[in-house]
């Protein structure tokens, strides 16, 4: 029950972002500095940022929803927000320029692989 719940609040993050970003590209200048200078710009954007966090936000629904699921949306989650965790503070270190949007992103990011990581465990 306590898995489900997570990825019900997951999909509540992840899908109305997504979304959002996906219909509204260029709010990504203001909050994450990312801007696009070419029409493929923008659709690199909406897939990147639209797509795969409304995808993973679907994925986080499905699992809520179907106890069949659950088990696949944690490792496909945690699986996910690892690699946007780990490249994030790669890219941190590398770049610098902390920003608040950068720190949600991480905090987002490492609380839902470690608490994908932890339920997956605990249901062993």
């Amino acid at each position: 029950m306590i898995a489900r719940t997570f990825l019900a609040l997951s999909a509540l993050l992840w899908l109305p972002y997504g979304l959002y970003c996906l219909l509204v590209p260029g709010s990504l200048a203001q909050a994450a500095g990312v801007l696009a200078h070419t029409p493929t710009g923008n659709t690199e954007l909406r897939a990147m940022y639209g797509g795969l966090q409304a995808a993973i936000g679907v994925l986080a629904l499905v699992g809520a929803l179907r106890g069949n699921v659950t088990r696949t949306a944690l490792v496909t989650i945690g699986t996910l927000t690892l690699g946007l965790g780990s490249a994030r503070l790669f890219g941190l270190l590398m770049d610098g320029g902390f920003t608040s949007y950068t720190g949600m992103g991480l905090g987002i990011e490492w609380t839902s692989a470690l608490v994908s990581r932890w339920l997956l465990q605990r249901g062993k």
